[in-house]
C-alpha cells in the first residue's frame, strides 16, 4: 500500500456506494485484499503503509495493536457485506499483503479468511495468497496456513547476495527463501512465488544472475522481478542523496531486465505481465490479473484501496485511525472518487498494455491509434496481434513500456 493517499471526495460514514457501482456486478469477479501493516523492521527502500512496533507506541497504540488486529479487520469484512448488500458473488481471489502478514499468528490469518468465507463464500477454485518474509515462517506455520485454506504463498526473496540484501535492509539470510519454497511445497502449497528486485546500488550483473539462478533452482511456479524504485522519503533515498551508495541508472535496469527474460524463459517461465513470469497459465497470480483487468476488489486494512464498478476509495492510513472508525461503527474510508468513462478507458490502456494479451486497439483515441502505428513501425508492438486488433508489446516494447503507454493514451 503506497504511503500517500490521493485527494478525493468524502466517503459516506456508512460506506455506501452509488447504485450504479453494482450494475452488472454479476459479470465481474470479486476479490479481497487484506492489508496487514506490521513489520519487524523497516526496509530502507520501502514506501508502503507499514509500521514497526516502535512506530505504534503512544496515543492510539492499543487500537493499533497487532494482537487485536484480526478482529478489527474482520469488522471491515462485515461492513463490506452490508455495503455490497445482496450481491451474490463469491470471492474469487484473496490476497493478504503488507507489511509482513506472517508476523500475525497463522490462526489470525485463518480467522480473517474464515470471515470472508462466512460473509461471502469462496469460489470452489478461489486463489488464496499470503505474502511472507522468509524469516517469519517455518514448516509448522506454513502447514497451519495450508490447513486454514491458503493455497498460494509469495516470499520476498529480493536477492541471493548478502551485500545486496544489506543495502535493502532485508534481514533474511541467503538461501532461506529457497528453503521456504521447499517447506511450502511440503506443506501442500501448489503455487509459490518468489519476488526479486534488480538494480540495487552495488549489485553487479553476476549478482543478478546468481539471484535468478537461485530463484529458478528453488522451483517456484511464479517469479516476479521488479526494478528498484527509489522513493522520496525513504532511508535509501537519503543514503543516495548523501553519496553513501550510488544510484543505478536506467541502462543498467534495462540490461538486468533482459537478463531476467533470457534466464527465466530458458528455465521454463513465460512472461504474462511486464514484471511477472509463470510456468503455466494456472500459476499466474489471478488476484493481480483482477487488478490489471479492472475487476472488483475490496481492500480491507489501513491505507487499503478498493474498486467496485468504477468507484475507487481508500482507507485511513494509520492503524489507530482505521480501528477507531470501525469501533465507532463508521467506514474507515478516507476518501473516494467516481471514475468517469474517460478515466476508465485510460486506465484500461495503462494496465492492459502491460499484459501478454495486450489491449484492444479500439480503446485508443485517434492520436493514440497513430502512436500505435508508429510503435509498430519502431518494433515496439508485435505485428500479428496488431493485425488482429490488439496492441501487444515486443521485448523491446516492454523495456520502454512506460513511454509506449504515454503515447497510446493521448
Amino acid at each position: 500500500m503506497p504511503s500517500a493517499l490521493p485527494d478525493g471526495e468524502p466517503m459516506p460514514e456508512d460506506g455506501a456506494l452509488p447504485r450504479h457501482a453494482l450494475t452488472g456486478a454479476a459479470e465481474r469477479p470479486l476479490g479481497f485484499y487484506l492489508h496487514v501493516p506490521y513489520c519487524a523492521t523497516r526496509c530502507g527502500y520501502c514506501d508502503f503503509n507499514t509500521y514497526t512496533a516502535s512506530e505504534l507506541r503512544g496515543p492510539g497504540g492499543a487500537l493499533a495493536s497487532r494482537e487485536t488486529y484480526a478482529d478489527t479487520l474482520i469488522e471491515e469484512v462485515r461492513l463490506a457485506r452490508k455495503v455490497l448488500g445482496d450481491d451474490p458473488r463469491p470471492v474469487r481471489t484473496v490476497f493478504v499483503g503488507g507489511g509482513t502478514p506472517t508476523l500475525l499468528p497463522a490462526a489470525d490469518l485463518g480467522r480473517m479468511l474464515a470471515a470472508l468465507r462466512d460473509e461471502f463464500g469462496l469460489a470452489p477454485d478461489a486463489e488464496i495468497t499470503t505474502e511472507a518474509n522468509p524469516e517469519s515462517v517455518d514448516p509448522r506455520y506454513l502447514a497451519e496456513l495450508r490447513a486454514a485454506g491458503f493455497n498460494r504463498v509469495s516470499f520476498g526473496m529480493q536477492s541471493a547476495r548478502q551485500h545486496v540484501l544489506k543495502i535493502l535492509d532485508r534481514t533474511h539470510t541467503p538461501g532461506r527463501p529457497e528453503a521456504c519454497v521447499a517447506e511450502a511445497r511440503a506443506a501442500g502449497f501448489d503455487h509459490v512465488n518468489l519476488d526479486l528486485i534488480y538494480g540495487t546500488p552495488g549489485e553487479s550483473d553476476d549478482d543478478w544472475r546468481a539471484s535468478l539462478e537461485a530463484a529458478t533452482g528453488a522451483g517456484p511456479d511464479h517469479i516476479s522481478a521488479y526494478a528498484l524504485i527509489v522513493e522520496e522519503g525513504t532511508q535509501l533515498a537519503r543514503r543516495i542523496r548523501r553519496g553513501e551508495v550510488p544510484m543505478t541508472d536506467d541502462d543498467v535496469h534495462a540490461d538486468r531486465y533482459l537478463l531476467a527474460e533470457e534466464h527465466l524463459t530458458a528455465a521454463g517461465y513465460s512472461w504474462y505481465e511486464v514484471s511477472n513470469w509463470a510456468t503455466t497459465e494456472a500459476a499466474r497470480c489471478r488476484h493481480n490479473e483482477l487488478y490489471w483487468t479492472g475487476a472488483d476488489w475490496w481492500g480491507a486494512g489501513p491505507g487499503a484501496h478498493s474498486h467496485v464498478g468504477g468507484v475507487r476509495w481508500w482507507n485511513a492510513k494509520h492503524p489507530a485511525a482505521y480501528a477507531q472508525a470501525l469501533a465507532e461503527g463508521r467506514s474507515p474510508g478516507a476518501g473516494r472518487e467516481v471514475l468517469a468513462e474517460e478515466d476508465r478507458r485510460v486506465e484500461r490502456i495503462l494496465l492492459e498494455l502491460r499484459l501478454v494479451a495486450g489491449c484492444p486497439l479500439d480503446l485508443l483515441a485517434p492520436a493514440g491509434a497513430r502512436a500505435a502505428a508508429r510503435a509498430l513501425a519502431d518494433g515496439l508492438l508485435q505485428p500479428g496481434p496488431y493485425e488482429a486488433g490488439r496492441a501487444v508489446l515486443t521485448l523491446r516494447g516492454r523495456l520502454l513500456a512506460d513511454a509506449v503507454v504515454r503515447d497510446l493514451v493521448d
